[in-house]
């Protein structure tokens, strides 16, 4: 049952978007920390399945559905789209009666540091709202097999409560900084992390690589921060050429670890292994470093010496 303060309308809105799907755990409990709390009005358009990893993907000429969805203290609608459409749609008035005050796109189930977050579609969810002008914020917890279990997701939740009701009251006195959208991530043991630290994209990118796998191997879930390797030695080159026109399927693969810097903890990914709440400012497009832009200064100049000896 709805309380009196969020039926007058006077709270903030706060819209609630994800990638693991409108029922994962992490999104419910997002959802039920911002409603118990009594402090905001949520609304929910999150997809209907999961779409981990599709990025900033959208959904361009065929039409998508929109079905009500049942989440005590929410209004909610699970789609057929994307992340990236789910934003769009919930931000466009199409779909609510007004725009949201804050998009939050997570609890995602894992990690979106460093280059992670180009795949991410979590990340993707708050990116969209803010290439329209809206406030938005990504956030994901460090999951751990073996480790970790369902209830983190709302500890992960309370964490964030802080750091939610603070941007919306610097929202509210107009002095909030818009020319970023945060990426969060919560550490493992979110019962005793080390406090919120401010932190840098890291440059860290997994190995890429997948392998052979038999016909009835296929459908397996594969998760967009995975460590890839080429098997290579699942085929001979005489067993390859004589498959050239057999139907083939290939997953990728996880091992080893990931590249990066080392020691440098405010960047995202070093200070979560530390223990910390990492708290990432983002834009929307990721430039190249100063000494880049000095080299191709001084190549472009050149470029048309080149395909004056290229001409016959």
């Amino acid at each position: 049952m709805e309380s009196n303060r969020q039926m007058s309308g006077d709270l903030p809105t706060v819209l609630v978007t994800n990638d693991d799907g409108i029922d994962a755990p992490g999104l419910q409990a997002l959802v039920r920390t911002l409603v118990s709390s009594d402090l905001f009005q949520v609304f929910v358009c999150a997809p209907d399945s999961e779409k981990s990893a599709v990025s900033h993907c959208i959904t361009w000429k065929n039409p998508i559905s929109a079905k009500p969805h049942d989440i005590s203290g929410a209004v909610a609608f699970a789609v057929s789209g994307t992340p990236a459409d789910c934003t769009s749609l919930g931000i466009s008035k199409a779909l609510f009666p007004s725009m949201p005050d804050l998009v939050i796109s997570g609890i995602n189930m894992g990690s979106n540091c460093g280059y992670h977050v180009v795949y991410s579609g979590t990340v993707a969810g708050a990116r969209e709202a803010f290439l329209n002008g809206v406030p938005a914020v990504s956030i994901s917890y460090k999951w751990a097999h073996g480790i970790s279990n369902v209830n983190d997701f709302a500890l992960a939740a309370e964490v964030c409560l802080p750091m939610i009701s603070s941007i919306l009251a610097e929202i509210k006195n107009k002095t909030y900084h818009h020319n970023c959208f945060l990426n969060i991530d919560v550490p493992t043991n979110v019962v005793n992390h080390k406090g919120y630290r401010l932190t840098k994209q890291a440059t860290t990118h997994l190995k890429t690589g997948w392998r052979q796998v038999s016909s009835d191997t296929q459908g397996g879930k594969m998760l967009s921060t995975m460590t890839m390797d080429m098997d290579a030695s699942s085929y001979s080159e005489s067993e390859a050429l004589n498959l050239k026109d057999e139907h083939r399927f290939f997953e990728r693969e996880v091992t080893g670890s990931p590249r990066g810097e080392v020691g440098c903890t405010d960047l995202d990914l070093f200070a979560l292994r530390d223990g910390y709440i990492s708290v990432t400012p983002l834009g929307a497009l990721s430039r190249a470093d100063s000494d880049s832009h000095i080299y191709f200064e001084q190549w472009l100049p050149r470029v048309p010496e080149f395909v004056a000896s290229s001409t016959p």
